[in-house]
């Protein structure tokens, strides 16, 4: 399955889900979706997509050969083929849901906290911010983008 925004929407619902589920944030319903999306574009920071790894593969490809142009048949040649390996090897095979992870998930959970308290889309949290950071690395580690539904 190949990861895109959407993957980190279905990360963000995930999340919302179980926080909600377990009384730890309010917001109000008719904000949901905003919400969603507003984490989803925080998370974007803290995870790779493979569009995300196909975009910076193509961007090497071009700074190294000096192509100022990239033709639409680049993703299958040998050279973006080894620039994306190489970018996936960077993060040391540490992905949740196919989602690569450029921080650590504490990092992760700190930023979520963070967004959490600080976001006018979430009318209050109900949790000190040791006990909601565990929650979320517990809950973010079992992400599986199959089981998301919308």
């Amino acid at each position: 399955m190949r990861t895109d925004f959407n993957t980190l929407i279905a990360l963000s619902t995930h999340t919302i889900n179980h926080l909600k589920q377990d009384d730890l944030i309010e917001y109000d319903v008719d904000k949901r979706s905003a919400l969603i999306e507003a984490l989803a574009t925080e998370l974007g920071v803290s995870f790779s997509t493979d569009e995300d790894i196909r975009d910076q593969a193509i961007e090497e490809v071009e700074e190294k050969f000096g192509l100022d142009e990239v033709t639409e048949d680049i993703t299958e040649t040998e050279m973006f083929n080894h620039a994306r390996k190489e970018i996936i090897k960077s993060f040391q095979g540490e992905n949740i849901g196919g989602l690569y992870m450029v921080e650590s998930l504490h990092k992760v959970a700190n930023r979520v906290k963070d967004f959490l308290l600080n976001s006018d889309l979430v009318e209050d949290v109900f949790s000190t911010d040791e006990d909601l950071i565990e929650f979320l690395v517990k809950n973010i580690r079992k992400f599986n983008p199959r089981g998301q539904a919308q």
